[in-house]
């Protein structure tokens, strides 16, 4: 009977288990960039504050994913197929490369315009 009940236990944390990176949520980038040509130096910081955040934010979600993909292959067990591993890898590292390439493109985007406004700030 006891076997029983494990096996139930089991079945279940792996049905639980069973919807692979659902519980991560990408965060949103920043709403916009200062124009480095006509923000303020407030501006300018309340951006950097959220392209900062936005980092912060990525990485909580890249740990996260993580996080999900070592309790997905816990959850397949040690016979998972190569099939089914190699899946599971290639969905937390497209997620992950996603997020990464997003959060470089913020902050490629906020970059140019600190040189923007560092440029403009120069000249008068």
């Amino acid at each position: 009977m006891k076997s029983i009940y494990a096996a139930a236990a089991l079945a279940a944390f792996a049905f639980a288990a069973s919807p692979v990176f659902a519980e991560c949520t990408a965060p949103s980038p920043p709403q916009s960039i200062p124009d480095g040509n006509t923000a303020t130096m407030q501006q300018m910081l309340a951006g950097k504050k959220a392209v900062t955040d936005f980092n912060n934010a990525t990485n909580a979600y890249l740990d996260c994913l993580k996080s999900e993909h070592q309790a997905a292959l816990a959850a397949a067990g040690p016979k998972v197929s190569d099939d089914e591993k190699a899946k599971l890898d290639k969905t937390e590292t497209d997620k992950h490369n996603a997020a990464v390439d997003k959060l470089q493109g913020v902050a490629d985007r906020f970059n140019e315009q600190i040189r923007v406004f560092k440029a403009k700030s120069t000249k008068g």
